[in-house]
């Protein structure tokens, strides 16, 4: 306000002659400028001006309070009174505005329905919707390795269920830290090959949590981001509060080029995913490392849809990149060298997808993690995972890792169902992972293909639609698992060239004319060779060191705190 009060004197008039006399100076400090404004011969006449309406009342003055306050001795009462609202206008219609914007995603068809599936742990891929004799094969889960139906995981989670009781007691801070926790920690730290790891409620949780705090305690971070990550990401780095560039998807030229912009010495961060779970696209992590030695980055890999899936020990497509060393080495570091997996700073995951339960967690160095577990409120103030969930998902990281077979039979179930799609000619976007993109290009048709394939051929495949993917990129997402045998993959290869057919939905050569799209039906267009080799699928569970049968893995120290 004093300094308001100096700009006045030195630009208005009236101000710098009223500035003069020993009242208006002591005003000044006072800084009561509504005072001083009441004397001057242009604002002060406004002030006292009043515009009677039809009922003959005085127009008063509202302020952002709707309370009355007490009227200034120096002023008109009727202009310092403040107008109740409160019975004079309706309120805003919240009910208004969500019905339309509701109607906004149904007209444009982008409005979700959900189906009622239920599971069935014994009778897996199979659910049952409403009616329990309803059922229908599930062919769109993320529990790749249906490992939440895995009768030793499931009896680990009961006796910790019986023993320790549902919930975990509070925050890890309060009453939710326990063996479960620091186990689960462990475990997580040693399929990574990293110093410490931190368990959060969920990926979208440590996503956010620990991108958001790496912006804000880091001065002039930079984050360059790539165009397909996953909301949770976008959502941390927009936390963050700092800058960020965004490179086209896997376009290493392109994120070199924003790199090149800034000194060695800015802080940087390079935010990335291993297997882009609605394309199934897959990055060049060791590229991608290189960039960031040589231009001074961290790197933050998200391996979400591809733990379980890739490496020689599920721990995802980084150790997948120096497979044979890995193998050969088993649960212990590689010698002689950094692997692809040693050089990625942080490795987030989840636990929910082919580890079968639920939470996330990030995975990097003891000094990153105490960090993370000191300062992230996203960690620090939300209750801990239940004590059954977390020895459940500590059980299948352990399970899995010594079962090389379920890998190999969830690669050769989709290279099934992709051979079988490319003999129909049924649109599926290429890739080099797991994921089976069925192409249709329009919202509405995806919709009408999956009720199709439920209600005619009792298959359920959910419908992907904006915002998850571009519009006119729409798509049927398909994923098997190791359960899902050849005999299943020809029912829904069946399926889905009868529900084209029928909605006569574009197929390859429909594309070839319209110059292709997302690699289907574009000329010249070169495939990339599946992640898993011909020789590495057929290995054997006896070919793993036997290290990994069953390790004793020691307890992280960072889990509880770093004494001093």
């Amino acid at each position: 306000m004093e300094t308001l009060a100096r700009h006045s004197v030195k630009l208005c008039p009236f101000m710098q002659r009223a500035s003069s006399s020993a009242k208006d100076v002591q005003l000044l400090r006072n800084f009561n400028m509504r005072a001083i404004a009441q004397e001057c011969p242009v604002v002060g006449k406004a002030m006292r001006k009043r515009t009677v309406g039809n009922s003959g009342a005085a127009r008063t003055y509202a302020t952002a309070s709707a309370a009355r306050v007490t009227p200034d001795p120096a002023s008109d009462s009727a202009v310092d009174s403040v107008i109740d609202h409160s019975t004079q206008e309706s309120s805003f219609d919240f009910e208004g505005l969500f019905e339309s914007d509701i109607e906004k995603k149904r007209l444009d068809n982008s409005y979700r329905y959900f189906n009622n599936i239920n599971r069935l742990a014994r009778e897996f891929p199979m659910a049952h919707r409403q009616l329990e004799d309803d059922k229908v094969t599930v062919w769109c889960s993320n529990d790749y390795l249906a490992l939440s139906k895995n009768e030793e995981i499931v009896s680990v989670m009961k006796k910790t269920l019986d023993k320790y009781g549902a919930g975990s007691g509070g925050t890890r801070n309060i009453a939710g830290h326990n063996r479960h926790a620091m186990k689960l920690e462990a475990e997580i730290a040693a399929l990574h090959k990293k110093e410490g790891a931190l368990v959060f409620s969920s990926c979208f949780v440590a996503n956010d949590a620990v991108l958001s705090l790496l912006g804000q305690k880091i001065k002039d971070l930079v984050i360059f981001s790539d165009e397909l990550n996953h909301a949770s990401m976008i959502v941390g780095i927009k936390h963050a509060n700092t800058t960020k560039h965004i490179f086209r998807h896997n376009d290493l030229n392109h994120l070199e080029e924003m790199l090149q912009m800034y000194p060695k010495s800015t802080p940087k961060l390079i935010a990335f995913e291993s297997v882009y779970s609605m394309s199934g696209s897959v990055s060049d992590i060791a590229k991608i490392c290189d960039l960031a030695d040589k231009y001074g980055a961290l790197t933050f890999l998200d391996e979400v849809h591809a733990v379980g899936l890739y490496g020689p020990h599920g721990a995802g497509v980084a150790e997948h990149c120096d497979f044979e060393a890995h193998r050969l080495h088993g649960i212990s570091s590689v010698k002689g060298y950094k692997t692809v997996m040693d050089r990625v700073d942080m490795i987030t995951g989840t636990l929910g997808k082919s580890f079968g339960t639920v939470g996330g967690y990030v995975a990097a160095s003891r000094k990153l993690i105490d960090w993370c577990r000191s300062y992230a409120p996203g960690f620090i103030f939300t209750t801990t995972l239940p004590p059954a969930v977390m020895a459940g998902a500590a059980e299948a990281i352990r399970f899995q890792r010594r079962h090389l077979e379920l890998r190999q039979q969830q690669q050769k179930h989709t290279t099934y169902v992709k051979e079988g799609f490319e003999d129909l000619g049924i649109p599926v976007i290429p890739n080099p992972s797991h994921i089976v993109p069925v192409l249709i290009g329009n919202a509405e048709l995806a919709k009408q293909a999956s009720d199709l394939l439920m209600e005619n051929h009792r298959i359920y495949v959910q419908a992907i639609n904006f915002p998850t993917v571009a519009r006119g990129t729409e798509r049927l997402r398909i994923t098997p698992t190791p359960g899902h045998t050849d005999d299943l993959s020809d029912i829904l290869l069946d399926a889905v060239d009868d529900v084209f057919n029928r909605l006569q939905l574009p197929r390859v050569r429909d594309w070839e004319t319209q110059g292709g799209i997302l690699g289907v039906g574009e000329k010249n267009f070169i495939e990339e060779e599946n992640l898993w080799t011909e020789e590495q699928l057929r290995l054997t569970n006896k070919s793993l060191n036997p290290n990994v049968k069953d390790p004793v893995i020691d307890q992280l120290e960072v889990s509880s705190g770093i004494l001093v």
